[in-house]
């Protein structure tokens, strides 16, 4: 019974922790991509194709078109961005939009150039739909609010070229070239992003890129992200244009997480399974001696049922014992990881353990536990409950 006690203790401790880690670095990684790619992006404006029906009618016959959802032509971009923006923000779910100018430039220092991707942006905007306020590590979004010529770097990027605040660089786009210095230096954790991704202010994007109007797409930010297919589909109906919801575009990621959630659950519940058929090899040992004791509380008028519930009620004690200890035991060991070091960048940027505080973590380790325990502990109570007086005295039962 201590090993029982002892293994769903542990189960159910496990399984708490496991969950809050691997929730937790999912919560990190969706907050993270909220924060720089916004819960949607509006991108291509989608026009139905049109062809051609014939019809015969009372004046003779006549040609007419008809729209054709299945084969819908995608016009790149977004041509009038400042009508679409005010259309989204109707909506009541939207809680920021950002217009976004982006193209690939070369970006060249006085010792190594690379290739990269600028975004223009209006930065109140923009801070409305992403946490690059928070992102800053050097220098300050003032000094980029007062530089028309400042730029906002990736800390991947301006370690590589050395950059650092008000450093120079030049950026150069089909001949043109301008030059620009850096007003803070910003990491996101994300690699693709801090290796690559330079922000400049929208008038100087749309002078290199030689683009006076339109857009490359729309970062939208939401109140409740969760919700972000269903004001997809709403907003890509109202608009006519191509609308990406967070959970489509980082689907595979999703995945990832969701796939190594399940993953651990079934791994740490193997020590409560095994504490389950502990309790049933206890169980089945003590009916087998008990024997001649459950013929003497059968014979002094105890029924079947009150056989069968003094072993499930022992099963009831060490599972009531075990989930009490687990669930303490799970929550000082989820504190615990959360302050372990440890470096991540890449899809996040996290110095510690990320965990996730969840009494849902709690009621699945003890539903769990309960359905383990319980099933090991009925199959001796039954047997047990059809003990019969005659048959032990007569040495014939099973």
């Amino acid at each position: 019974m201590y090993m029982s006690l002892f293994g769903i203790m542990f189960g159910v401790g496990f399984f708490i922790v496991t969950q809050a880690q691997t929730s937790g670095f999912e919560g990190f990684f969706i907050k993270t991509i909220l924060g720089t790619n916004g819960a949607l992006r509006i991108e291509d404006r989608l026009q139905a194709t049109l062809f051609p029906m014939e019809a015969d009618g009372a004046a003779g016959r006549s040609d007419f078109l008809i729209a054709s959802d299945g084969n819908r032509k995608v016009i790149p971009g977004i041509e009038d961005p400042q009508r679409i923006s005010e259309a989204v923000r109707h909506f009541k779910n939207v809680s920021g939009v950002s217009v976004v100018l982006e193209n690939s430039v070369n970006l060249a220092t006085n010792v190594s150039g690379a290739a990269v991707r600028v975004q223009g942006v209006n930065i109140d905007d923009h801070l409305a739909v992403s946490d690059l306020a928070s992102q800053i590590v050097r220098g300050s979004l003032a000094d980029f609010r007062l530089a028309p010529t400042g730029a906002l770097v990736g800390s991947m990027l301006a370690s590589r070229h050395n950059l650092q605040p008000g450093d120079s660089f030049t950026l150069e786009w089909n001949g043109a070239v301008r030059r620009y210095r850096v007003s803070a230096i910003y990491e996101t954790g994300v690699g693709d992003i801090d290796r690559v991704r330079v922000y400049i202010h929208m008038s100087e994007a749309r002078s290199l890129l030689q683009k006076p109007t339109g857009a490359s797409f729309i970062q939208v930010n939401l109140f409740d992200a969760s919700r972000a297919p269903e004001d997809a589909a709403r907003i890509q109906e109202v608009i006519g244009h191509a609308v990406a919801p967070w959970q489509r575009r980082e689907k595979t990621w999703l995945d990832v997480f969701r796939a190594l959630r399940f993953s651990s659950a079934i791994t740490v519940s193997t020590i409560i399974l095994i504490s389950g058929l502990a309790m049933f090899n206890t169980l089945a040992m003590v009916v087998m001696e008990k024997t001649k004791d459950i013929a003497i509380l059968r014979s002094m008028g105890y029924t079947r049922n009150d056989i069968a519930r003094i072993f499930i009620w022992q099963g009831v004690i060490v599972l009531a014992a075990g989930a009490v200890a687990g669930c303490l035991f799970g929550a000082a060991a989820t504190y615990g990881v959360s302050k372990l070091p440890i470096r991540i960048r890449g899809i996040f940027s996290t110095d510690s353990f990320v965990v996730a505080w969840s009494v849902w973590h709690y009621v699945w380790a003890v539903v769990i536990s309960s359905v383990v325990v319980m099933a090991a502990s009925l199959i001796p109570a039954r047997r047990a409950a059809r003990l019969e007086p005659g048959d032990v005295i007569r040495g014939t039962s099973q």
